[in-house]
């Protein structure tokens, strides 16, 4: 059995830890990004930093990391682009070299939706299939399809961002009204508030007191969700569509309004072979992606 250093890069925290060839957590942590306050470029020195503290504990035999932005796969893990706002200086990094260079083990860099997909497929929620599409759905939405066991990751190493789909010709598109941004919009302004005065949780809290407006916010959604979800039955026609994030932990309400959803709008033939599944690794499948994919790599 080997250990390998597991490290996520989030524009908040970076969660680390060791983890065995397994799967297997023997310590986990995390601190703050600090991307805004200290730039971007200093990241590599921070996950660095980690490494060589990981490694006194632990015998280390490599580094798999999984990080916001768009990573190009290779063995420079660069990070072909990250937003300035979150995370400034940070797009051009090559992330991979850096920490490899300095560390002296093998280095792997992934997307953290692109990771958090793969985690799932190796231990999660569509663990055994051979193709698997998964949505995660935050402020934002990000995806990713796998196939038998890799990341399709296209041309520009955007594959699967669903987020960005265009609705219908408008000038807005699918995460403008299926995140959890556009479930806190709907119920604020329905309940007279500030958006800024309530949380996702709040709104499903509502919801189970029948609070009518709440409920209408939280069908909205999953009807919004539901098209990106078409879209990729019939694009696609994964074994399993995962759905993930802090949202969808509320998979009673959400659960039985999707699978109405796609059996409203998808032909039967189309879909009788894909499932919804909701993830099951939380905050741990990119970190575990991301191991998964160095194992494959070394």
């Amino acid at each position: 059995m080997k250990n390998y250093a597991v490290i996520d890069i989030g524009g908040t925290s970076i969660k680390y830890g060791c983890a065995t060839d397994e799967g297997r957590f023997l310590e986990k942590s995390a601190c703050p990004t600090r991307a805004r306050e200290d730039g971007g470029a200093a990241i590599p020195q921070k996950v660095i930093a980690l490494v060589k503290d990981l490694s006194q504990r632990h015998e280390l035999a490599g580094v798999a990391i999984d990080t916001a932005g768009i990573v190009r796969p290779g063995d420079d893990g660069e990070i072909v682009f990250a937003g300035e706002a979150t995370f400034p200086g940070y797009s051009g990094t090559k992330l991979g070299r850096i920490v490899r260079e300095a560390v002296k083990l093998p280095v792997l860099v992934e997307n953290d939706v692109n990771a958090a997909a793969l985690g799932e497929v190796w231990l999660g929620a569509a663990k055994g299939a051979a193709s698997a599409f998964m949505i995660t759905v935050g402020t934002n939405l990000g995806g990713c399809f796998v196939q038998n066991g890799k990341i399709w990751h296209g041309a520009s190493f955007s594959a699967g961002e669903i987020g960005y789909l265009r609705l219908h010709g408008e000038k807005r598109i699918l995460e403008d009204v299926a995140s959890t941004r556009a479930l806190i919009r709907e119920a604020a302004f329905s309940h007279n508030m500030s958006p800024s005065e309530i949380t996702g949780e709040m709104v499903f809290d509502w919801a189970m007191e029948a609070d009518e407006d709440a409920l209408a916010a939280i069908a909205a959604l999953a009807d919004n969700l539901g098209e990106g979800l078409v879209a990729v039955c019939c694009l696609l026609n994964p074994e399993v569509i995962v759905l993930g994030g802090g949202v969808m932990a509320q998979q009673e309400i959400l659960g039985p309004m999707l699978q109405q959803r796609l059996e409203a709008l998808v032909m039967p033939a189309m879909r009788e072979h894909t499932h919804l599944a909701f993830a099951r690794l939380g905050n741990d499948a990119g970190m575990l992606g991301a191991l998964y994919a160095l194992l494959h790599k070394v």
